[in-house]
């Protein structure tokens, strides 16, 4: 069930009125409908794959009860353990099992044996890397002693599975998200309305940017070897804003669909292509799973607070390749996240990788200085010439079409079709909404415009949104990882 489908639109229309109608008076009831709801949702893609949910659920209450009763420190890691096994094992089954089984055998093949080693036909669960950190940040925050088990078990598993952000998240913390399954919920005017915006905001982005980017990005990479430099140029750029508007579309139609219905989920993302350097960027891009990253791996590594600086630096390294493998079993993925590691590393080194923590660039000026459009465009062109790694078929693919890129050769002018026009003007348009809303929580955070303004840019976005469809719905670029 897609966020930009009719059909998704028919089933929050009905949990949001039975949830707020019929259960408001009940806790327990609306957990236990949000639950139903969640596995519905999850099983209009595959069934079968809700027991891999179950079971997760089942182990990780069942751990969190342990942790909670035993005090020996081995007991507690045998514990710990057994749940990174179940919910870790799952993920290297179905995410990367062939992967790793067809790297050893290329890597066996070039040494001279011939391993008689076989793949297995695996569908990957959509969502599994999401809901996989998201129950695991469970048992680990109570192995830590950092939060207390629940004892109900109705809203542990609807914690788990909560449908609007089940799937691509935002990834959230037990102790963020589960405490409000717990409390009493009442319908919150404002909350609602600024959910809906967000939905709105996020569906434009999806239906009208992503998804009209999407046929020319997968022309331009599936052709690279005939086109000249410019128009590759296009197609990175428009692949960078393909992916932007897809991912954080989705995650601001989650937040939004959660507001409906009482809930906060986190922002995941916070204008990042207004960042200044790498550190910033991946502070304002997919900042539920940075943050995973960070206290969960980062951190148990050493962090920063090691005896060498070169300990430091391979902490890092670590911590960006294996972000770079959790978006997927492919050594293109893995070479992305060192490319960021690596242009992560001449920040620590000048000691700017604390730089830029708070407000966005120029967030008190109506223009950045040179300085910072420097920092800005070189963080940009980085950040793009990057993503050529994530979305090319193999590395050599990568490689040459950066080859390309920057084959002088290839420089000649081009003619740009109607389509690549308008799309440009969209994009453009898109970076001056969000420039000029920099400071806002997401660029249609416009309660405080008149009445007539807000209702004349809603139902412009929603012209725009039915007119500019790209067809019919399709699925989200995240939904793969």
């Amino acid at each position: 069930m897609l966020f930009n489908s009719f059909t998704f639109g028919i089933f929050l229309s009905i949990v949001f009125l039975i949830y707020w109608g019929l259960l408001r008076r009940s806790v327990r009831a609306q957990n236990l409908l949000l639950l139903s709801a969640s596995y519905l949702f999850y099983g209009w893609w595959d069934w079968r794959f809700l027991s891999l949910i179950a079971l997760s659920s089942v182990v990780d209450f069942a751990v969190g009860q342990g942790l909670a009763t035993v005090n020996g420190n081995r007991a507690r890691k045998w514990l710990l353990g057994v749940s990174l096994a179940v919910n870790l094992g799952m993920l290297a089954l179905f995410k990367y099992y062939n992967f790793f089984i067809e790297t050893a055998v290329s890597l066996l093949s070039s040494l001279g044996f011939s391993p008689n080693i076989f793949a297995l036909q695996i569908i990957l669960p959509v969502g599994i890397s999401f809901y996989t950190f998201q129950t695991l940040s469970y048992t680990i925050d109570i192995y830590r002693r950092k939060i207390k088990p629940t004892q109900d078990i109705i809203a542990f598993f609807a914690f788990v599975s909560f449908f609007p952000q089940l799937v691509a998240g935002p990834i959230e913390r037990a102790a963020d998200l589960l405490p409000q399954f717990l409390k009493p919920r009442v319908f919150d005017s404002a909350l609602a309305r600024s959910g809906l915006r967000m939905m709105l905001w996020g569906l434009f982005k999806k239906v009208v940017i992503a998804d009209n980017l999407a046929p020319v990005v997968d022309r331009t990479f599936a052709n690279y070897s005939t086109l000249p430099t410019l128009t590759l140029i296009i197609g990175v750029l428009f692949f960078a804003f393909q992916i932007y508007c897809d991912f954080s579309g989705y995650s601001e139609i989650a937040v939004g669909s959660a507001r409906l219905i009482g809930f906060n989920l986190t922002q995941n993302f916070n204008y990042p292509y207004l960042s200044r350097n790498v550190g910033e960027f991946w502070r304002r891009w997919h900042i539920t799973l940075s943050s995973w990253f960070r206290d969960y791996l980062y951190i148990p590594l050493g962090g920063s607070r090691t005896s060498t600086r070169w300990r430091h630096l391979l902490n890092l390294i670590i911590t960006f390749t294996l972000s770079g493998l959790w978006h997927g079993a492919n050594w293109t993925f893995v070479s992305w996240g060192v490319l960021h590691g690596l242009f992560y590393l001449p920040i620590v080194f000048s000691g700017q990788n604390r730089q830029y923590r708070g407000a966005v660039i120029a967030s008190d000026r109506l223009w950045p200085t040179w300085h910072e459009s420097l920092s800005w465009f070189t963080t940009f062109v980085f950040v793009s010439l990057a993503w050529v790694f994530f979305r090319a078929a193999t590395i050599e693919d990568a490689f040459l079409i950066l080859g390309r890129i920057f084959n002088t050769e290839l420089w000649r002018p081009i003619i740009l079709s109607p389509n690549n026009r308008a799309l440009l003007l969209t994009i453009g348009t898109l970076f001056f909404i969000e420039w000029i809303q920099r400071n806002k929580e997401f660029p249609l955070d416009i309660a405080h415009y008149p009445l007539w303004m807000r209702w004349l840019i809603y139902y412009g976005i929603i012209g725009c949104i039915l007119f500019y469809r790209a067809g019919a719905s399709t699925s989200f670029i995240y939904f793969q990882f």
